[in-house]
């Protein structure tokens, strides 16, 4: 049977991925193609229905992404999203002008008229949706018609009058939408006609079947490994293909938890993967020693990296791949997944690559969210302990020291990462969010200790919410439970006398500080 597909065309959002993501979580295959991908490769593809994303451009500017408009003859169902909204609009030869006051966050879309994408959903009420806009349809091609408005956007929402095209303002795919799902839904099911069946089963078998094919018998695969889910996961996909023609490897980078290397290594032995252990902690910290910039940072991070798993490699015979276990949000941020995205931040193991390397990659879960990720490591029967781990990013402590990284820093941070996750632990909050660690800020403040003046460092707790990391909001924790975590710290980390919590979302803010 041929599955059902939704195709996304991107034009570089941030949650691009995340549109793609939703569609498949209501079992419903979506792929990514970039906004300039041609109307025979589009009708090749044979989507049952067609999203345009959202993107940082204006319709208006130079040289902004665009389509041929014989897309809209296809008689593929479309729905534009943000900037997808607004090039219908502009393309339709309706107006889009520079927004009087820009809608970032949470607003309210008001429902104007009962509509195929607005199914179920009440006329006249007002729903919770998230915006993230500079520029607005001031005036609608007159084939259109508004079915929903917001305080500030009186065309949120609108539709073709004759066609199955629909455009809407906000972001549907972000959690914070709260009818998102319910619109989505609407448009692959009501409008787009599809057929659930696709799983994360399906995509398990598909991945080990591809590395299978790929590597070749009398070809070797070494694997990044650091103990978090992501790279976990990959490894045992990787090994579950190719048997014992996998060769994990551990990289101590210096910057790395307290009692980590030794943690992981216990860990990898309850998987039964025979690990290689690299202890390269003084090369990584001599490379990064007087760097403060975040972006060097991580681009050293990343290519020592690289440098000393081809330098491990050549110990083995046949060694053709490295696995890694990169992210969507990891690319997105990194640079353009299919189409004109922003670079938000360079990651250590997506733009910290090096142009030249002798070792091909293998990304089994580059399209993936976390959460995404977690469900294939229920699929592969991991522990849970394994599963709920929170994030760790590949750059370490090195992003969490703001500034240079110094042994006398990272001593102080371990210590107080140490304490933050014990109290998170304890008190049941640690598997309730996303994310709960220290930061140590390049700053000393004046403090009292002992009737004596103190000078020292400050320390910054963040702990956020999300499921898939491409937006995020600070948790309201307990005073109760803040106030142990600070007192704990200042009292027991020789160098710190002053915490801070950060109550930053994202966006604006990023969830880590570098």
């Amino acid at each position: 049977m041929v599955e059902d597909k939704i195709l996304v065309l991107d034009f570089g959002s941030q949650t691009t991925q995340l549109i793609a993501r939703r569609v498949r979580e209501l079992g419903v295959y979506s792929e990514i193609k970039s906004c300039f991908t041609s109307l025979e490769e589009i009708k090749s593809f044979s989507p049952k229905g067609i999203i345009l994303s959202g993107g940082p451009a204006s319709v208006y500017d130079l040289g902004a992404p665009s389509v041929n408009l014989k897309l809209f003859n296809l008689n593929f169902p479309i729905l534009g999203i943000c900037y997808g909204a607004q090039l219908i609009a502009y393309l339709f030869k309706g107006k889009v002008e520079r927004s009087p006051k820009r809608e970032f966050g949470l607003t309210y879309l008001k429902i104007l008229e009962n509509n195929p994408l607005f199914k179920d959903l009440e006329k006249g009420k007002e729903y919770k949706v998230w915006m993230s806009h500079s520029d607005r349809v001031e005036i609608l091609p007159s084939e259109f018609y508004a079915i929903g408005s917001s305080e500030n956007t009186p065309f949120s929402a609108f539709a073709h009058k004759d066609k199955p095209i629909y455009g809407v303002q906000f972001h549907p795919e972000v959690v914070h939408t709260e009818i998102g799902k319910k619109i989505l839904e609407n448009f692959v099911f009501e409008i787009c006609r599809c057929t659930p069946s696709w799983s994360m089963a399906s995509f398990v078998e598909r991945v080990i079947k591809e590395i299978r094919n790929l590597v070749r018998e009398e070809e070797k695969v070494i694997c990044a490994l650091s103990g978090g889910i992501d790279s976990t996961v990959t490894a045992v996909l990787v090994h579950r293909a190719i048997g014992d023609r996998l060769i994990p490897i551990f990289v101590n980078n210096g910057v790395l938890r307290k009692n980590e290397p030794e943690e992981v290594l216990s860990l990898m032995k309850e998987l039964g993967l025979k690990v290689i252990y690299v202890d390269a902690s003084s090369l990584f910290l001599e490379k990064l020693k007087g760097v403060t910039d975040p972006e060097k940072k991580r681009k050293i991070i990343g290519e020592t990296f690289i440098e000393v798993f081809e330098r491990t490699a050549q110990e083995f015979e046949k060694v053709k791949y490295l696995a890694q276990g990169t992210l969507y949000p990891d690319v997105i941020e990194s640079t353009s997944f299919k189409g004109p995205s922003s670079t938000i931040k360079t990651h250590h193991n997506v733009g910290g690559l090096p142009e030249k390397m002798n070792l091909k990659l293998i990304e089994p879960l580059r399209e993936l969210f976390k959460d995404e990720v977690r469900r294939i490591a229920e699929i592969l029967g991991l522990p849970k302990h394994i599963i709920w781990r929170q994030p760790f990013p590949g750059p370490g402590l090195a992003i969490r020291i703001l500034g240079e990284v110094s042994e006398e820093k990272l001593k102080i941070l371990r210590e107080a990462d140490v304490i933050v996750t014990e109290e998170m632990l304890n008190s049941g909050w640690y598997y309730k969010v996303w994310q709960s660690f220290a930061v140590l800020i390049p700053v000393k403040t004046v403090g009292v200790m002992g009737d004596a003046r103190t000078y020292e460092y400050v320390i910054a707790i963040r702990c956020v919410e999300s499921q898939d990391a491409m937006t995020a909001d600070w948790v309201r924790l307990p005073y109760e439970l803040l106030a142990k975590i600070a007192n704990r710290i200042i009292n027991e980390v020789q160098g710190v006398n002053r915490v801070v919590y950060d109550i930053s979302s994202k966006p604006p803010a990023t969830i880590e500080w570098e």
